[in-house]
């Protein structure tokens, strides 16, 4: 069972993947696949933040700045 945190996370991510795909006129996925796309994202956030040892949230808003980026 993910914690309260986590899911708070994965909401942040989904609500910002939400928005930059609608920023770039892209169709928005499904909402399983934006929970798997947040999910992976806030995995690589913590990643991040411990090699870097910066804040998740920061982390995150970059890795959804990269994806805008690959698109």
């Amino acid at each position: 069972m993910k914690g309260f945190i986590r899911r708070q996370e994965e909401n942040l991510a989904i609500r910002l993947l939400k928005w930059k795909y609608q920023k770039m006129n892209l169709i928005v996925p499904p909402v399983s696949e934006l929970q798997r796309l947040a999910s992976n994202i806030v995995d690589d956030g913590h990643r991040i933040a411990r090699e870097r040892g910066r804040s998740v949230i920061s982390s995150i808003k970059e890795l959804i700045g990269d994806i805008k980026k690959d698109k």
